[in-house]
């Protein structure tokens, strides 16, 4: 196997195209957690409106899949210690296809809330596992970038879900609309998503498992051969010291529980609660109102329903770029310089938005923003995008998973996972009714949320750059 041009470590481990190549089979599961989540995106108004829902009901109906995430992300850990990093992954995109046929075939709102749920388990599996097992294969010199991948794979899941949310509706003449076999457009959205759940399943039975996992298991000869071809380390003498370094950081613990996550801070270790809270300030900043409302939002500020898909697919675009300069910064620049100046930049971005929004004129369906402000607003949410995909998206994840100490890793990572779904939820649910209050206050809200992530990063982050997971502290 050939090596690439990020060659070694000094450890004697390289970075080989076969390490990419499965970090990436990997990191589709957040292709799907990308789709999953933003498909509804597309779907909102056509729901709310065929199953005549309030504010409240819209918001659970959107949300809910978020709860089944955290149920998931909560289990993931367990599960993964337990049957491997592989093994669970398939059981990821099975709940997924599951998920995308049931909530394109529903016949009430309850029906649908169901299978999002389902979903929402499969989503917060594979958050957990694909950052964990990523981490656990990754050379340290480019596990930043390796686990950036996660990132990529997510904002890619919500462009192709908004790409075709759009596409679906422009076929059809609208969301609601009918389209093939008499079935109404948003229906098919949810449907579509079974073909990327399917190329993971199949995908993931081609990965080997984690040699962590694998010398935790005992299978020692299996995690060398794993070692010598992920990370093509043919030297004897640098395979018996890497898998003595594997020992040494899981022998006190083989099976990890939550209460190897306690400590004397508030019940728990140190690097446990700052992992909670990276997850919770990352949901917290407002992030997927846009993906998950944005087509409701500029369409209900006097943007007809095609432009308001248009722009919704445009800020997905943005997101995607910007994830790919992450991936090149953050083994360079560090984790922490990223996160600072992506929240300095957010508070900016999401304060200007809140001016905007406070310009408007009218209410309900005759709501408009006057004048440039509507331009104003719309170049303020995709800087504020740009300054979310390059700092907060990415970083979070690649912290998540490699910041914790090698015996508590899959259980802290699944613990900091929960809380970010249940943050993504509170923020969810509560937009449509936040937005009823207004917009402005809406997003004046998230603004100091930005603000307090910052002063959270500049106290209490610490940096991971090139530190190998053996050497992770609590």
């Amino acid at each position: 196997m050939s090596t690439m041009d990020m060659t070694g470590d000094g450890l004697g481990q390289r970075a080989t195209a076969r390490v990419v190549l499965i970090s990436a089979a990997a990191a589709l599961g957040g292709f799907l957690f990308g789709f999953d989540t933003a498909v509804i995106n597309g779907a909102v108004d056509a729901v709310r409106g065929g199953f005549a829902l309030d504010a409240a009901q819209i918001g659970f109906a959107v949300s809910c899949a978020l709860l089944g995430s955290a149920l998931g992300a909560w289990y993931a850990g367990m599960l993964a210690n337990r049957f491997g990093r592989v093994r669970t992954m398939q059981v990821a995109a099975v709940l997924l296809v599951a998920s995308a046929l049931g909530s394109g075939l529903v016949t009430a709102v309850w029906d649908l809330i169901l299978w999002r749920l389902v979903g929402g388990i499969g989503v917060g599996v594979a958050s957990v596992i694909a950052p964990t097992y990523i981490a656990e294969v990754s050379p340290a010199h480019i596990r930043g970038r390796l686990g950036s991948m996660q990132q990529l794979a997510i904002v890619l899941g919500i462009f192709a879900a908004l790409l075709s949310d759009a596409w679906l509706a422009g076929v059809a003449g609208g969301a609601a609309q009918p389209l093939w076999f008499g079935l109404a457009a948003w229906r098919w959205m949810f449907l579509v998503a079974t073909l990327p759940a399917l190329v993971y399943g199949t995908l993931v039975l081609g990965v080997p498992e984690s040699p962590r996992h694998l010398v935790a298991k005992g299978r020692i000869d299996e995690a060398r051969v794993v070692l010598r071809k992920v990370l093509n380390m043919h030297s004897e003498t640098a395979l018996d010291n890497k898998l003595r370094d594997i020992e040494d950081s899981l022998r006190s613990e083989h099976k990890p529980r939550l209460r190897d996550l306690c400590g004397k801070t508030a019940g728990l270790l140190p690097v446990v609660w700052i992992g909670i809270l990276l997850s919770v300030f990352q949901q917290f900043v407002g992030i997927n109102v846009i993906f998950y409302y944005s087509s409701t939002l500029w369409h209900s500020v006097g943007f007809s329903e095609a432009d308001s898909f248009t722009i919704t697919v445009v800020t997905s675009i943005v997101n995607v770029l910007v994830t790919l300069v992450a991936i090149a910064l953050v083994d360079k620049v560090g984790r922490k310089p990223l996160l600072v100046v992506g929240s300095a930049g957010m508070a900016i971005t999401l304060g200007l938005m809140a001016w905007c929004f406070s310009q408007a004129t009218g209410s309900g369906a005759t709501l408009s923003l006057p004048g440039a402000t509507g331009m104003v607003a719309l170049v303020a949410a995709n800087a504020y995008v740009v300054f979310f995909g390059v700092s907060w998206g990415p970083v979070v994840w690649v912290l998540l998973g490699e910041m914790f100490p090698n015996r508590i890793r899959a259980t802290a990572l699944a613990v900091a996972a929960a809380a970010q779904w249940l943050a993504n939820f509170a923020i969810t649910s509560t937009f449509p009714a936040l937005a009823e209050l207004g917009l402005s206050f809406a997003y004046g809200l998230y603004a100091g949320f930005a603000l307090l992530s910052l002063l959270f990063v500049l106290a209490g982050v610490r940096e991971t750059k090139g530190i190998e997971l053996e050497d992770m502290r609590a």
